[in-house]
């Protein structure tokens, strides 16, 4: 029996991808689903205070709802940056405390604050103390060796004292030292159980789980457990995945849009884009999975990819993709 209490609105999301989840993947992402919560990259509080604003928040009213995940870990930025962000429209303010790269160990920021959860706890009233939107953290269930659910435990304990009411848990531990940001995605166990257990220890709070999840049978399983599923990598490679979200897990009646749909859709877009001056790569890098599984593929994405042809700028690039694929006629009549 699921120890849900509620719907949450987190109840599917997109994880927060460095590189990836830019406005042009979420505009993607938002074509194929109409409800599942989705994040931004982690955007650095001194990009914000020091940097070009629009150039890092701007994005689309289409794509809501959508979370701004921050990278930072003094109080006063991360408020600044809170305020900014929800001044440009998002609907959550996400801490970063599980990134184990060392661009971001260097800042001491990302999984390194794990080791501070009174610093964790700061941060988050500061950011609480300044914005109306829910505040929230992501992280891990340990760091280097620690392998205790104690620490966990204690971690979130002390931040949930803070107000923060949501923790999206990466069931793997934080390798700072000796694995790179991917091989942190992979080498570290999964613990899928840490994350039920905090949601049984703290049933107040909502409890969303990360790591490894790829199919939404997947998901209906963890939501026996937890309040929420975040799918990473399988929703970027895979984004046709997202299509059944809605009737699966927000009620949703509407069908689910056909990927000829969700095309129709993108090539909107990328009109829309292009005559802003977008580049055509920028959008069609997050799009080349959309027919992963399905005859012709390969073509679709070998076309998508060509630098040459994109940076001429003309959609008929799509229509050229679309001519290795062999599907059932009737999706483009």
């Amino acid at each position: 029996m699921s120890s849900a209490r509620f719907t949450s609105p987190r109840r599917v999301s997109v994880a927060p991808m460095m590189d990836w989840t830019d406005r042009h993947c979420r505009a993607f992402h938002r074509f194929v689903s109409r409800h599942t919560w989705l994040y931004t990259e982690m955007v650095t509080t001194g990009a914000l205070i020091h940097g070009d604003v629009a150039r890092h928040l701007a994005f689309t009213p289409e794509e809501a709802p959508v979370a701004l995940q921050l990278g930072g870990s003094e109080p006063d930025d991360l408020a600044r940056a809170a305020r900014l962000g929800e001044q440009w429209g998002y609907d959550e303010i996400n801490l970063n405390c599980g990134c184990p790269s060392e661009r971001v160990q260097r800042g001491a920021f990302g999984a390194c604050l794990m080791n501070e959860p009174q610093l964790v706890a700061d941060c988050v009233k500061a950011m609480r103390d300044v914005v109306s939107v829910p505040v929230t953290v992501k992280h891990r269930i340990g760091v280097d060796a620690v392998e205790e659910y104690g620490f966990v435990r204690d971690f979130v304990g002390t931040v949930a004292q803070a107000g923060c009411n949501v923790f999206i848990v990466h069931a793997r531990n934080a390798i700072l030292k000796g694995l790179s940001p991917k091989e942190n995605r992979e080498i570290p166990p999964l613990k899928y159980d840490y994350a039920y257990r905090l949601k049984r220890d703290f049933p107040q709070l909502e409890i969303v789980i990360n790591g490894g999840i790829k199919t939404l049978d997947e998901v209906a399983m963890h939501l026996e457990h937890v309040d929420g599923v975040m799918l990473g990598r399988e929703a970027y490679h895979n984004p046709y995945v997202l299509a059944d979200v809605d009737a699966r897990f927000y009620g949703s009646t509407a069908a689910a849009p056909s990927r000829a749909e969700v095309e129709a859709k993108l090539i909107e877009y990328c009109a829309a884009e292009l005559a802003r001056g977008t580049y055509l790569g920028a959008i069609t890098r997050h799009v080349l999975g959309l027919y992963r599984g399905v005859a012709g593929a390969r073509g679709w994405r070998r076309v998508l990819s060509d630098s040459r042809k994109l940076a001429a700028g003309d959609l008929a690039i799509l229509d050229e993709a679309r001519q290795y694929l062999r599907e059932d006629a009737e999706m483009f009549e």
